[in-house]
């Protein structure tokens, strides 16, 4: 959904009386890499980082060139509408309907955000509170746990891998849990292990909403970076989606914007006016020159999106290709950002984060510890394609003289 942000680094204990919902924060599990990284860089090592789903690559031309023409005019230095322009929201609508078929109302249905990070955050401190309780993918996301958690709800994680079998543990949860829970959290493409859905999915969820009566936020990031053929279809999209949830896209993957922290979200009317009643406190929109700059980038870089996904499957096939000869257990992901593989037999019991530390540390090559995504996450690394090929292949080469030199010991 999103680029995750670098937590500092320090987990000590607060001397002042913050809030619970600070305290209820776990210890954050990338600290360590995220320091040894940092120290790595600063004597001087060159870190391959596939650690973090962060682009590395430039816009469309077009797109950083209306930029710089709107920064020229003053008028756009002023405060904006919280809930994006109108021409704005206009063109994701627009965009729904001739990718997905799904007619949106700009008006009510489309809402901007800065990042969909920070609205998919809000719309949880929108729709939850003490005593409710949300289902998240597992593994998870960090974002979609603790902005449950921020909003004082509880999360109950289920593992997404198989997503029949997902479906059918909401279905369980919802029978057998009181007060049945109040949201459910979707994320496919997902981030990490890239387990993507078809369009029946989606099908039998909208179903499960009104049987159970919940709410489906489902986030959407990779909608554009699929491989093979592969379309990744919308939530919205199924019959009824409309009645139920919401989707959250960004402009950080498809169109290499991430920090210019601009998303959307769409979908169900009174949740997207719940969203921009938060917004409406907390913000005053998105800096107006990024908002006209992302007008021109979705009516015409549709290209440069395609380019963008046939980038990233290159990326894809060299890293796979390369863990391949060393051994690895890979399964190629259909789509995002990601390769999630399965660690080595000889360093299972090492553990992730151990494992992880390794590799930065004899390797100089940052990846994410599947346990940072939670328990079902364990035994696994998920590595980002975010370099180019070039520095890929090289991060290959570098895992694999750790392994040997590990071996030869």
């Amino acid at each position: 959904m999103r680029g995750e942000t670098e937590v500092p680094f320090f987990d000590e204990a607060f001397s002042i009386p913050v809030a619970d919902r600070v305290t209820r924060l776990p210890p954050y599990l990338f600290g360590k890499i995220n320091k040894l990284k940092y120290e790595k860089r600063v004597d001087g090592v060159d870190v391959i980082d596939l650690g973090m789903g962060n682009p590395t690559d430039s816009p469309d031309p077009q797109i950083s060139e209306k930029l710089a023409e709107a920064l020229a005019d003053s008028r756009n230095h002023r405060y904006s509408v919280s809930n994006g322009l109108f021409n704005l929201r206009k063109e994701v609508a627009a965009r729904y309907w001739k990718r997905y078929g799904v007619r949106l109302d700009p008006d009510k249905e489309v809402i901007a955000c800065i990042g969909s990070k920070e609205g998919f955050s809000h719309m949880c401190l929108a729709l939850m509170g003490p005593g409710d309780t949300g289902i998240v993918p597992s593994p998870s996301f960090p974002i979609h746990v603790y902005a449950v958690m921020l909003a004082s709800g509880n999360v109950i994680a289920l593992d997404c891998r198989d997503p029949s079998q997902f479906l059918s543990n909401i279905a369980y949860t919802c029978e057998h849990l009181y007060p049945k829970p109040k949201v459910v959290i979707v994320n496919f493409p997902h981030n990490p292990t890239a387990t993507c859905v078809e369009h029946d999915f989606y099908v039998e969820l909208v179903k499960l909403a009104k049987k159970y009566n919940f709410l489906v936020i489902s986030d959407f990031a990779y909608a554009d970076i699929c491989f093979d053929g592969y379309k990744a279809p919308s939530f919205l999209s199924a019959p009824g989606a409309l009645d139920v949830g919401v989707e959250f896209t960004s402009m950080s993957k498809s169109y290499s914007m991430a920090g210019w922290r601009i998303g959307f979200c769409q979908g169900n009317p009174e949740m997207v006016r719940a969203l921009g009643t938060i917004k409406g406190y907390y913000d005053y929109g998105i800096f107006q020159p990024v908002q006209i700059a992302a007008i021109v980038a979705m009516r015409h870089c549709d290209e440069a999106v395609e380019e963008i996904a046939e980038e990233y499957e290159g990326r894809r096939d060299a890293l796979c290709e390369g863990l391949e000869r060393l051994g690895w257990e890979i399964e190629r992901p259909r789509a995002s950002m990601f390769v999630w593989a399965k660690i080595p037999k000889p360093y299972r019991e090492m553990g992730s984060i151990d494992f992880a530390m390794k590799l930065l540390d004899e390797g100089g090559v940052a990846v994410s510890p599947g346990r940072g995504f939670g328990e079902d996450g364990e035994g696994y690394l998920r590595l980002a394609i975010v370099e180019n090929t070039q520095r890929l292949r090289q991060a290959v080469r570098q895992i694999g003289k750790v392994c040997r030199d590990e071996s030869e010991d």
